[in-house]
């Protein structure tokens, strides 16, 4: 893929898809972080919660699981001959979607 278009629509999927321009054109990390505000959300308050109200560790438990997930895309992203900027758009964009998938 030639970098100029990886960072499409098509390759990057952001679970708040109002916020993505209309077509396939290069969008940035901000779009993608925008459009993930709700899990954002989520995942930093549940953080906060268990770090005031259990243990720290149980928040860098959670902070783990955040950074092995978004690891893992990374990887299959550039398994697939992504650029590195469109593998690390999706991976946090693909671990944000992920997450919410139960909401």
């Amino acid at each position: 893929m030639t970098n100029e278009h990886c960072a499409t629509r098509t390759h990057i999927e952001v679970w708040n898809g109002r916020v993505l321009p209309d077509g396939l054109v290069s969008i940035c990390f901000g779009t993608v972080l925008r459009g993930s505000l709700l899990p954002i959300v989520v995942w930093l308050g549940i953080a906060a919660f268990v770090y005031f109200v259990y243990n720290p560790l149980v928040a860098v438990v959670e902070g783990a699981l955040f950074l092995i997930s978004f690891s893992v895309g990374f990887a299959l992203r550039r398994r697939l001959r992504h650029s590195i900027r469109c593998s690390i758009y999706g991976a946090v964009g693909g671990v944000l979607d992920k997450s919410m998938a139960g909401f």
